[in-house]
């Protein structure tokens, strides 16, 4: 298998129509698309161009996925710039030079973590506080563009008083700029109706770009992007105190995991039927992107779903496709300055909304509704912390949710008496559709969690208080450990004690079905399996009972 060029791995001459058709869609999307997140980001439309030419060269070369596309990107973007923009005004030289450091760290994060092969860390956020983080990040996608499409200056502060901003603005929205937004965003939700093949957002924007121009709406209040500047992004590392890079940290984190986790989510969601995905070889391509981008004075880049879906449902075969779009972007950037300058501003927030609808799952929620009401109110927990809070913090609390959430699942996994299915060897937990047997003198449990820190001594004493009920006398304790996958050094202190405490009574006890390798490792490591002696281990509930009821019984 190459080190490099992974996705080109099986490619094939055949290959090459499709690849063409899907690079020449995929440049469609990705024009007006990178241009509206650079300005989210506080960078030029210009350095949206550049994010998408380094981000596909650079994942071509290092990432493994035939049909990623890497670029600017507008999740991650109003989470760094809501942070960077509270320590430097937007587009200030220490704007750019914090922003481009950030990119630099994120990138260094990433390139560690596919080195080190921690994809599991994308798995830290769950579905429902991933759909609320969506959201949030919407609210503030939406707070910041609607004041394009109403033409009015945008507000300051906290994003509720930019919120009261917008109402108290309304009234003084320019009717021109309203409609080209309003006409963008409806262009873009028809053609994607229609088929996500077609660049409703391109063919948006070259509509109300032409509209702008025959009726010269720029003397009617109608702002533009103006000429783009091309100006050469400069190559070296930028000049940022080293406190400032303390306080960069914790933001590259956040931005960080949540790239993982995009990163992880649009390769599971978009492999080839014929290559299983490789995490960590795409986070490299990812971190090796957004490095190059901090090198040459841009921003953190990020894997995007909706691209990589085009890309797929296009025909794309490898990331020719992405390296043939990033060619007609920089052709497009070389063209000429003047290219894009009629584009109204409203236009780019038209193509914005359409994306903070996009990434806004409303059918997620309304089936973790349904389904699991607490876990909706974590949606719920999560969009209010981002909206009310600094974004960074409000990001910061939403995976604080997430790991809370998932460690208290971990401690609600109780001990629990089984029942044999009547007629049949298995062993069941008890339930009121049918009557289960048991067999006197022996008491099966079953746990289902892994053992560890969290959950070591409620094990202990739930085991405890089953022995205390069971009817006596009894003359064997059987532990099935199935779901028992892990057992760290606190589990197993406990499960040295209880295994002590029933020899002390005269009750042995088994283990049985302890199905995961890395479970059975801990066992002889500390040493337990040894305690328990030679002969209580099963593979199954049944054969322990039928070992313990072969035993010569004491008279």
């Amino acid at each position: 298998m190459p080190l490099l060029f992974r996705s080109f791995a099986h490619w094939r001459p055949t290959d090459l129509r499709g690849d063409l058709i899907a690079g020449a869609t995929l440049a469609a999307i990705a024009v007006p698309e990178q241009m509206a997140t650079a300005g989210l980001a506080g960078f030029s439309p210009a350095f949206g161009f550049y994010a998408f030419i380094v981000g596909s060269v650079a994942f071509a070369v290092f990432g493994a996925g035939r049909f990623v596309s890497v670029g600017a990107d507008s999740t991650i973007a109003p989470i760094f710039a809501g942070a960077l923009a509270a320590v430097a005004a937007t587009g200030s030289p220490s704007y750019v030079e914090l922003a481009a450091t950030l990119a630099l760290m994120v990138g260094a994060a990433l390139v560690a973590a596919g080195i080190f092969r921690l994809g599991w860390v994308s798995n830290l956020l769950s579905v429902p506080v991933t759909t609320g983080f969506l959201a949030g990040i919407a609210v503030h996608i939406a707070v910041s563009q609607i004041p394009l499409l109403l033409g009015t200056a945008a507000g300051q502060g906290t994003l509720l008083e930019r919120i009261a901003g917008i109402a108290a603005s309304a009234g003084h929205a320019n009717v021109f700029d309203v409609s080209l937004g309003l006409g963008v965003l409806a262009i873009a939700l028809v053609c994607e109706k229609t088929s996500a093949q077609i660049p409703g957002a391109l063919i948006g924007l070259v509509l109300a770009t032409l509209i702008v121009v025959l009726l010269h709406l720029e003397h009617r209040g109608v702002a533009t992007i103006g000429p783009i500047a091309l100006a050469s992004p400069h190559f070296g590392l930028a000049a940022v105190a080293p406190a400032a890079l303390s306080r960069l940290a914790a933001l590259a984190f956040i931005v960080s995991l949540i790239v993982m986790m995009q990163t992880a989510a649009t390769l599971e969601a978009f492999a080839g039927s014929n290559d299983p995905p490789d995490i960590n070889r795409d986070f490299i391509g990812v971190g090796v992107g957004s490095i190059v981008s901090g090198l040459i004075g841009g921003f953190a880049l990020n894997a995007s779903p909706p691209r990589t879906a085009l890309v797929k449902e296009s025909g794309g075969r490898s990331q020719l496709s992405g390296l043939l779009a990033a060619a007609i972007l920089g052709a497009l950037l070389v063209a000429g300055p003047g290219l894009f300058a009629h584009v109204p501003k409203a236009a780019l927030g038209g193509v914005l909304l359409f994306v903070a609808l996009r990434i806004t799952r409303v059918s997620n929620m309304v089936e973790v509704f349904r389904q699991a009401f607490a876990e909706f109110l974590l949606i719920v927990a999560t969009i209010a912390a981002i909206v009310i809070l600094p974004i960074e913090l409000g990001v910061g609390v939403g995976i604080f949710l997430s790991l809370a959430h998932g460690v208290w699942t971990t401690t609600r996994a109780g001990v629990i008496a089984l029942e044999r299915v009547p007629g049949t060897s298995i062993w069941w937990p008890p339930n009121s559709a049918s009557s289960g047997e048991t067999i006197d003198g022996i008491l099966v449990l079953a746990f289902q969690a892994p053992l560890s820190f969290l959950n070591a001594n409620d094990f202990r004493r739930e085991f405890l208080t089953q022995l205390e009920r069971a009817a006596k006398p009894l003359t064997a304790v059987i532990l099935e450990a199935s779901n028992v996958i892990e057992i760290d050094f606190t589990g197993a202190e406990v499960l040295r004690h209880l295994v002590m405490t029933c020899g002390a009574s005269g009750i042995p006890l088994y283990i049985a079905r302890l199905e995961s390798l890395r479970a059975q490792a801990a066992l002889r490591r500390f040493g337990i399996l040894q305690l328990l002696g030679e002969n209580h281990s099963f593979l199954s509930v049944q054969d322990a009972v039928d070992a313990v009821l072969s035993e010569p019984r004491p008279r």
